[in-house]
C-alpha cells in the first residue's frame, strides 16, 4: 500500500513545497506589500508626483492636513485587507481555501501593476485598496488551509512560518527600498519596489491548484473519499492506515457534534454548550493585542521613527530601518523553535512582557531629545522591541485564532478576527503621522499598556493547545465546565490518541444505528 501524492511527493516533502511555494510568497506579498509605501514617502520623485501627501517640504498646519492625508493613503490598503479579510467568512466556506488563495493572488497582482504604473494619486490608492482586498483574504484564508492541513505535532512550527514569512516580505522591501533609493533621482527609485512584488503574486497563482484542498472542508462538503485521499498524501500514509482512518473520522465526528446545534455567524455572540462567545473573543482579543502593543507601527514607520524621532538623515534611517527588520526576520525563528516546545501561552506571554518593556522604554528615550545618548539607546530598544514580536506575536496570533474556532465556524471567526486586526491596524496607521509630529515619545506610552495586560490575560483565559488537534481542541472547550476553568482543565486533559479517536467514533455510529 502506498500514499496518495500531489506534485508525485507526499507527507514532509509535500509540506515543504506548500510552505515554499505557496505559504512563503503569500505572506511575502502581505508584509512587501504593507510597508512598501513607508520608506518611500520622502522619495524625490515620489513628492513630486504626489505632491498631495509630501511632508517633507511643507510646514504648520499645511503639514499637518497633508500629514493627515499621507496617513489615509497608507491605510486604504488596511481598509482594502479589512474588507477581504470579511469577506472570506463567506467566500473561505462556499469555494474553498484553495480558490480563495488564487482569487486574492490575481486581485493582488492588479493592484501591484496599479501602483508601479501610477502618475496620479487617485490610481495609486485604487491600486492600493485592491492589493489590501487580496492581502487580506491571503491573510484570513491561508493560515486556516495551512492549519487544516499540518498535523498536530507540526502545526504551530508550520503555522509560525507565516510571520517569517511575512517578515521576510518587510525585510526585502526595505533593503530594495534601500538598493533604489541609491539612484537619488528619478521614478526607479520607487516604481521598481514596488513591482518586484508582481513575481510572488504569479508563483502562488501559478502553483496553488498543484496542491490538495483542505480535507476539513472536504468532508464539510461531504466529499470524505477526497479527504481521505488527501489526509494520505500530507500524511504520507496508505489510505487504509489507521492514522488516515483515525482522522478523518475524528473530522467527520466533530462535524456531526457541531451539526446538531445551530451554526449560523450570530451563534458566535451566544455561549452555549461550545462556549462559542468565549472562543470569539479569544480570537478578537489576540488579534487586538498583535496591532494595539506596536508590531506593525515599528514594521511600517521604521524610517521614519529613526528619521523624526531620532534626527538621523534619511539615508541613515534607511539603513538602520532594513537592518531593524532583518533583525525581525532573523528573531522570527526563535518562535519557530519554541511554539511547539513550550506551548502557545508562553510565547505569548514572554512576548509580551518583552513589548511592555522596549514601549515603555522608547516612551522615554525620544522625549530627551537633546540627549545624543537617549538618541542612541532609543534605536537599540527598537532593535530589541523586535526581538519580542516575532517570538509571540507574528503568526503565533493566526494560528491560534484557527485552532480555537470550531470547524464548521473556522473560516467565519478566523476571517472576522482577522478582520479586527486590520481595523485596529488601520486606526494605528491613521493616527501614527499626526501623533508622531504632535505628542511624540509619550505615543509609546500607549503601546506598552496594551503590552502589559497581554500576560494576566493570557494567563487566566487563554488554554494551551499545543500538541493536539483541531478536533480535540473542539472537545477541550465543549467539555470544560465554564470559562473560568478552561485553562486549568485543558492542562490536565490528556492528549487523544488514533485508536481512542477511531473508538470515540465508532461508538457514536453504533449508537445512533440502534436508536
Amino acid at each position: 500500500m502506498t500514499s496518495a501524492t500531489f506534485l508525485r511527493t507526499s507527507g514532509k516533502a509535500l509540506t515543504i513545497l506548500q510552505l515554499a511555494l505557496i505559504i512563503g510568497p503569500s505572506f511575502v506579498i502581505f508584509g512587501y506589500n504593507q510597508a512598501n509605501i513607508g520608506g518611500l514617502l520622502s522619495e524625490e520623485d515620489w513628492v513630486k508626483i504626489f505632491h498631495e501627501i509630501d511632508t517633507v517640504h511643507s510646514t504648520g498646519i499645511e503639514k499637518s492636513n497633508k500629514a493627515t492625508l499621507q496617513g489615509f493613503v497608507v491605510a486604504t490598503f488596511v481598509l482594502g485587507a479589512l474588507v477581504g479579510s470579511l469577506s472570506c467568512s463567506y467566500t473561505g466556506d462556499k469555494f474553498g481555501r484553495r480558490n480563495v488563495i488564487f482569487f486574492a493572488a490575481v486581485c493582488s497582482l492588479i493592484g501591484e501593476i496599479l501602483e508601479a504604473s501610477s502618475f496620479g494619486l487617485a490610481q495609486f490608492i485604487v491600486g492600493r485598496v485592491i492589493i489590501g482586498f487580496g492581502v487580506g483574504q491571503l491573510s484570513s484564508i491561508a493560515p486556516v488551509w495551512l492549519s487544516e492541513t499540518s498535523d498536530a505535532k507540526s502545526r504551530g512550527r508550520h503555522v509560525v512560518l507565516t510571520g517569517l514569512f511575512m517578515c521576510l516580505g518587510y525585510t526585502l522591501e526595505s533593503w530594495l527600498d534601500l538598493a533604489f533609493f541609491e539612484f537619488h533621482f528619478g521614478s526607479v527609485t520607487w516604481r521598481p519596489p514596488i513591482a518586484i512584488a508582481i513575481a510572488f503574486s504569479l508563483l502562488v497563482m501559478g502553483f496553488i491548484y498543484s496542491f490538495p484542498e483542505s480535507p476539513r472542508w472536504l468532508v464539510l462538503k461531504n466529499r470524505s473519499d477526497q479527504a481521505a485521499h488527501v489526509i494520505s498524501a500530507l500524511r504520507g500514509l496508505p489510505v487504509e492506515s489507521l492514522e488516515v482512518q483515525a482522522e478523518l473520522a475524528s473530522i467527520e465526528h466533530s462535524l456531526e457534534e457541531t451539526s446538531r446545534s445551530a451554526v449560523k455567524l450570530r451563534d458566535m455572540l451566544t455561549m452555549g454548550e461550545d462556549k462559542l462567545l468565549y472562543r470569539f473573543c479569544l480570537c478578537i482579543l489576540l488579534q487586538f493585542f498583535q496591532q494595539a502593543s506596536g508590531s506593525n507601527l515599528v514594521s511600517v514607520y521604521a524610517p521614519i521613527l529613526f528619521q523624526n524621532n531620532l534626527g538621523l538623515d534619511s539615508e541613515t534611517s534607511r539603513i538602520l530601518s532594513g537592518g531593524a527588520l532583518t533583525w525581525k526576520f532573523l528573531s522570527s525563528f526563535i518562535a519557530f523553535f519554541t511554539i511547539d516546545r513550550f506551548g502557545r501561552r508562553a510565547v505569548f506571554m514572554v512576548s509580551g512582557v518583552g513589548m511592555c518593556a522596549c514601549m515603555a522604554a522608547l516612551a522615554i528615550t525620544t522625549s530627551l531629545k537633546s540627549n545624543r545618548g537617549a538618541q542612541i539607546a532609543a534605536g537599540c530598544f527598537i532593535y530589541l522591541y523586535n526581538t519580542w514580536v516575532p517570538i509571540g506575536f507574528l503568526g503565533a496570533n493566526f494560528l491560534y485564532c484557527a485552532e480555537v474556532a470550531p470547524v464548521r465556524l473556522r473560516m467565519a471567526m478566523s476571517s472576522i478576527s482577522t478582520a479586527n486586526h486590520w481595523l485596529w491596524n488601520f486606526v494605528i496607521i491613521m493616527v501614527t503621522p499626526v501623533a508622531i509630529n504632535t505628542i511624540g515619545g509619550l505615543y509609546y506610552i500607549v503601546f506598552a499598556a496594551v503590552a502589559a495586560c497581554i500576560p494576566f490575560s493570557v494567563y487566566f483565559f487563554f488554554p494551551e493547545t499545543t500538541g493536539r488537534t483541531l478536533e480535540e481542541i473542539e472537545l477541550l472547550f465543549k467539555d470544560s465546565p465554564s470559562i473560568w476553568s478552561t485553562v486549568k482543565y485543558a492542562k490536565n486533559r490528556p492528549i487523544l490518541m488514533p485508536e481512542e479517536a477511531l473508538a470515540s467514533k465508532n461508538k457514536v455510529d453504533y449508537v445512533e444505528e440502534t436508536e
